[in-house]
């Protein structure tokens, strides 16, 4: 049996809602893709520009300095794997 996909950014168990992020951005030259939630994925770009992605995207701890998306990320976690709403 396949292991379950586990969302990149909160690590949480993909079921049915899955997204693929680049975290160095398509249009920046990235290549490789993470899977993601939906709300996740929505997290990241809030937080983030292309810019800043395409310099430092494809380090998770980097990331996880911001403190909007940390907080997002422990409040996420508790969550369902399936766990959807709107982020601002």
């Amino acid at each position: 049996m396949d292991d379950p996909l586990t969302c990149w950014l909160c690590d949480r168990p993909i079921e049915t809602r899955l997204q693929w992020h680049h975290p160095v951005p398509k249009s920046k030259k990235g290549k490789a893709t993470v899977p993601v939630h939906p709300i996740c994925h929505k997290a990241i770009h809030a937080n983030f520009s292309n810019a800043e992605l395409a310099r430092y995207g494809e380090d998770r701890p980097r990331l996880m300095e911001e403190a909007k998306l940390s907080k997002f990320v422990r409040w996420v976690q508790t969550k369902p794997p399936d766990f959807q709403a709107p982020y601002r």
